[in-house]
């Protein structure tokens, strides 16, 4: 499957914590957004929290804040969904330093209204009428993963890959040409290159051939995710965060 040249849809870029991590890496998340609206003219930007672990704005570090989140689920949510709006403005910002025009969508103008239980909650619909009204206005829309709001307005998290989650949801409510999910690999991987470097990348693989390969410690995409994807039909592209060569189609299998 060859990229899409300039003119084409609106695309969804994730860009996880490890892209996310510092201004280094963000500058290669400015230079991915700089060249997708270049190729598709609008870019949704879907972000996780900075960092990971003991970074100081993860979501283990801000839940780390006090043990009393643990008796409270509804704060838990709230505290947790912190990471992402924190990323998203900081992102923003830098977006506007480089002289992109950009919106951040949180809260209810991101329009994913969830249900269940804190700390795993669903999408249930997302409405998409705000940002479509703002991408008439900006070419790049940022988007907090990992969260959305219930009925009553109280922030929920979505669990174990909710950002990436999000972005694959958001793609197919949208009618994205497609996600791409930004990684410190080149792409889809036939072992973990940090462990066997002689592993080889994938140029195109089906999504029933891509989801045995997230069966594993450290999958390139969470399952749940690609999961959604195949029952909404939506093209994914893996790729590194570091340069701009073709990464890994990941395409529904009627295609």
């Amino acid at each position: 499957m060859s990229r899409r040249k300039l003119g084409d849809e609106m695309i969804i870029q994730k860009f996880g914590g490890a892209a996310m991590k510092d201004h280094a890496m963000r500058r290669l998340c400015i230079d991915r957004i700089q060249e997708g609206i270049y190729l598709h003219n609008q870019v949704i930007a879907v972000v996780s929290a900075i960092g990971r672990q003991e970074s100081p704005y993860s979501t283990d570090r801000l839940l780390s804040i006090t043990p009393a989140f643990e008796e409270s689920t509804a704060a838990w949510d709230l505290a947790a969904s912190c990471g992402e709006l924190i990323a998203s403005a900081v992102l923003s910002a830098e977006l506007e330093k480089a002289g992109i025009r950009n919106k951040v969508m949180h809260s209810v103008n991101s329009g994913i209204q969830t249900v269940g239980p804190f700390g795993n909650a669903t999408i249930e619909t997302i409405e998409t009428s705000s940002i479509e009204k703002d991408l008439q206005d900006y070419s790049c829309l940022i988007i907090p993963g990992f969260q959305g709001m219930s009925a009553t307005g109280d922030y929920m998290t979505l669990g174990r890959g909710g950002s990436d989650l999000t972005a694959i949801a958001l793609g197919s409510s949208l009618k994205a040409s497609h996600v791409e999910f930004f990684k410190d690999v080149p792409g889809v991987m036939s072992a973990d290159p940090h462990i066997n470097p002689s592993a080889k990348k994938f140029a195109t693989l089906t999504i029933d051939e891509f989801l045995p390969l997230l069966e594993c410690e450290r999958p390139v995409i969470q399952q749940r995710a690609a999961l959604y994807a195949k029952k909404a039909a939506i093209p994914l592209c893996v790729r590194g965060i570091a340069a701009s060569e073709e990464g890994t189609w990941v395409i529904p299998n009627s295609l």
